[in-house]
């Protein structure tokens, strides 16, 4: 049989178990805080930019600039993207800064992007040292500047825009406010959702209304249990006169 749970019950459950799901909200809220400042290591953002335009060829020729050759440079700049973090760049790189680190990771901390329809390239480059992400971005494009004429046979890049280290650089990564509230959603998430899974394991009978639903018969009295302050005390007193009374008349009898 199909077993349905209303809003009624839902609501029962999480008051029920609301305390566990605030311990939940606060665990992850911690584990956040813990991992964002005291594990996660800042990393900081540089970047540059380059544009891809007319080549020098072209100029000398005194040719008109028209939107087909702006089309051409923008498509070019997909297969740019993809040279600049080739290992026929960053190698180059590697070895001008003599960085220890291979050019994989390296790839891994440079992110190439540009708008759309746009001759304009950002190189960004993420690094823990913000002096260092800024020699990588630098480096990065100027290779590339001086290497992409013997690779394609062009001389369209021009540097538009050094990287330069801020007086007080800002890290990038990690976000503390936007983890914590990410850990916030889901230790919510998964407080209510063990809550209810608690619920759905736990098969002891409490109230009236358990016994109801696991045997399926209506309740016809109750027994209440009666502790000691629970009597009153003129009730109490009386009681214990009626046993004296009582006690006194049978020795009376055995005489």
């Amino acid at each position: 049989m199909e077993e349905t749970i209303s809003l009624q019950e839902i609501y029962e459950v999480i008051k029920k178990r609301f305390m566990f799901i605030v311990a939940c909200v606060l665990g992850a809220a911690l584990i956040a805080v813990v991992v964002s400042y005291f594990i996660l290591t800042p990393k900081y953002e540089s970047t540059t930019q380059f544009i891809v335009n007319q080549s020098e060829q072209g100029t000398s020729d005194n040719m008109q600039i028209d939107s087909g050759m702006i089309r051409t440079n923008v498509e070019l700049i997909n297969t740019y993207n993809v040279i600049i973090t080739s290992s026929a760049i960053l190698n180059e790189v590697i070895e001008v800064l003599d960085l220890d680190m291979t050019t994989k990771t390296l790839a891994d901390n440079i992110t190439v992007s540009n708008e759309e329809d746009s001759q304009v390239v950002s190189v960004t480059v993420k690094n823990e040292n913000p002096a260092l992400a800024t020699d990588i971005a630098n480096a990065t494009v100027t290779v590339f500047q001086e290497e992409i004429v013997d690779l394609m046979n062009v001389d369209n890049v021009k540097i538009l825009s050094e990287a330069e280290t801020k007086a007080n650089p800002t890290p990038v990564e990690p976000r503390p406010m936007l983890n914590i509230a990410i850990a916030v959603v889901l230790g919510g998430m998964i407080g209510v959702g063990l809550a209810f899974l608690l619920e759905y394991f736990d098969t002891t009978i409490k109230t009236e209304k358990d016994i109801e639903k696991q045997l399926d018969v209506p309740i016809v009295g109750v027994v209440s249990t009666m502790e000691g302050e629970d009597v009153r005390p003129d009730f109490a007193s009386s009681s214990n006169k009626g046993g004296i009374t009582r006690v006194q008349k049978q020795k009376t009898n055995i005489s």
